[in-house]
């Protein structure tokens, strides 16, 4: 008989992947100020974080946040591809945000959805004023970050990830963007929402029911990006943005030993003169 080459056919045997869900994975929280993995709300998730791991890549990093999992590429800087870029007097960003197919509950589309258009925006918006673009003219740079596993604040992730990219592919920059991400249900706020906590609605009627999304340069102290959605009180809103800028300068250190790691595997004679 004849074989479908461009079928990959699956094993004759196989177990559904729900066996090995964990019992309580997607399980509301009891309590909002008891979360289901343990954490205060004012407490972000463990980050692991290691770069240059795609060598293709001028630069590339892959993240953790606890099971949410990043994998990000930087390409460039490099010749533009199109005559009418090349005439600008800096470098042109390109930002490519995508789920991976298996990183949702459901099935994602290999074509890019409207929310990986809107955060692939997002993103470019949010890094343009942390790299130095006028040092690089009539060139382009472009960044690709890839959802392997999706739990919750992946634009946070994905914006800390592509700096740290961005920084590693030696890239002249000002300063490095955090993202951080709150969840905000009523009077209490959860820092680094997961992905059940950020999709669920608040029991309660009340205004404050919302999501928040900061880019932060640390080091400057400047906001670079800003998202935002549901109904805030103006009060709320800014205690939640305070938190969020308090998030990302936690997750600076992390950011920091990163990069420490990845100059100190490309260059060991460093190591041996310290």
């Amino acid at each position: 008989m004849p074989v479908d080459t461009k079928r990959v056919r699956g094993p004759e045997e196989s177990q559904s992947p729900l066996l090995f869900v964990r019992a309580d994975a997607g399980a509301k929280p009891r309590s909002l100020q008891h979360r289901t993995d343990g954490r205060s709300a004012a407490e972000p998730r463990p980050v692991f974080a290691r770069a240059g791991l795609v060598s293709q890549a001028d630069g590339s990093v892959y993240a953790e946040y606890g099971r949410s999992k990043v994998l990000c590429a930087v390409y460039g800087p490099r010749e533009s591809d199109r005559k009418e870029e090349r005439r600008l007097s800096g470098a042109t960003l390109g930002c490519e945000f995508r789920f991976a197919p298996f990183s949702c509950k459901m099935r994602a589309a290999w074509i890019q959805g409207t929310l990986e258009k809107e955060y692939s925006s997002i993103m470019e918006q949010s890094l343009q004023p942390a790299i130095c673009l006028h040092k690089y003219p009539r060139s382009q740079i472009e960044v690709y970050v890839m959802v392997l596993e999706n739990d919750g604040s992946t634009l946070a992730a994905a914006l800390t990830c592509a700096s740290i990219a961005l920084a590693e592919a030696g890239i002249e920059m000002f300063d490095v963007v955090v993202g951080c991400s709150l969840r905000q249900c009523g009077d209490v706020s959860l820092l680094d929402p997961s992905a059940a906590e950020e999709y669920s609605a608040s029991s309660s009627q009340e205004v404050d029911n919302g999501s928040l999304t900061v880019a932060l340069l640390p080091t400057l102290n400047q906001i670079s990006g800003l998202v935002s959605k549901g109904e805030w009180q103006e009060q709320t809103s800014v205690e939640a943005i305070k938190a969020c800028v308090e998030g990302c300068q936690k997750l600076y250190s992390v950011v920091q030993q990163c990069l420490t790691k990845s100059v100190k595997r490309k260059n060991p004679q460093l190591v041996s003169k310290a």
